[in-house]
């Protein structure tokens, strides 16, 4: 039987991606680019958020495509947002169609109709790609908002430094806690939306020194989580509205239950551990995480 360590070791492993995934990616952002281009005219483009961070979880959904759109496109800037979306929207649909493309809050949507399987794989593959559309503005950029009607300011840039930094801090650690915490998220139903708010919990929560154990991390994260989930958590960039907006006040309970309902599971698995019961406590762990814990 797996220890625990062992368990972690293996789960850990799991939430890194491969080589085949990196390449699929590759392919089907080339794919999406080139239609995006032929429909406004994009000055560069760049894979960015979760996954240029490697905080991404598998299976890989919504890979972040950031298409800096062309001084001549620069007319869409002042219109809604909804506009430079539903440009972005028609191009998409025309080859990938309608049943497989929508608008986000801040970017168009391409599902490609991958199936989950039951230990949650995708044979490699990524399951959809975000187009997020942006103009370059003082060494950072405006993407559009939808929601709030507006144009917002983000910095990738920065977001990936910040993230880079906390990992180094953290024993090289840092990343792979994010992408357990954010498996527990999607495992359980996204109680915490967008789940670059995680991340950005993480960054204050995770306090370094890496304590040498996932579990007791997660125990702390959790824990301290669910004390400070109705806090406002700003961009980390110092740039647009604060990542936690996107939750009402509703959500952000029901997070907090599911956050201290989590912290009391971990306990309970911690305690089966020390109680020499590990075959309970890896079923703990799954019934946690999911099916990508291993048991054996």
């Amino acid at each position: 039987m797996l220890t625990i360590e062992e368990a972690f070791a293996k789960f850990k492993h799991r939430q890194e991606l491969t080589t085949r995934e990196q390449d699929d990616v590759s392919r089907r952002h080339k794919e999406v680019r080139d239609v995006v281009a032929d429909t406004v005219r994009v000055e560069r483009d760049f894979l960015s958020g979760s996954y240029a961070r490697w905080t991404k979880t598998r299976p890989l959904k919504d890979v972040d495509v950031f298409c800096v759109l062309h001084e001549d496109e620069r007319s869409f800037r002042t219109q809604h947002p909804s506009a430079i979306l539903g440009k972005i929207e028609e191009g998409l649909v025309s080859v990938y169609g309608q049943d497989h493309v929508r608008v986000d809050r801040m970017a168009v949507t391409v599902d490609f109709g991958v199936a989950v399987s039951e230990d949650d794989e995708t044979d490699d593959k990524v399951m959809s790609i975000d187009v997020v559309p942006g103009f370059p503005r003082d060494g950072h950029f405006e993407i559009p908002d939808a929601d709030f009607g507006t144009w917002i300011e983000t910095s990738p840039e920065a977001h990936a430094r910040l993230a880079v930094q906390a990992h180094d801090a953290y024993s090289r650690e840092w990343k792979p806690l994010v992408r357990m915490i954010k498996k527990w998220n999607r495992h359980n139903g996204r109680p915490i939306t967008p789940s670059f708010l995680l991340e950005v919990m993480a960054l204050d929560l995770l306090v370094p020194p890496f304590s040498g154990g996932y579990p007791y991390e997660l125990k702390g994260f959790f824990a301290s989580a669910a004390d400070r989930i109705h806090d406002a958590w700003p961009d980390p960039g110092g740039l647009g509205p604060a990542v936690s907006d996107a939750m009402a006040l509703a959500q952000k309970d029901a997070a907090k239950r599911a956050l201290t309902s989590a912290e009391a599971n971990v306990s309970q698995a911690i305690l089966l551990a020390r109680q020499g019961k590990t075959g309970e406590a890896l079923r703990s762990w799954r019934a946690l995480f999911g099916p990508q814990f291993p048991l054996s």
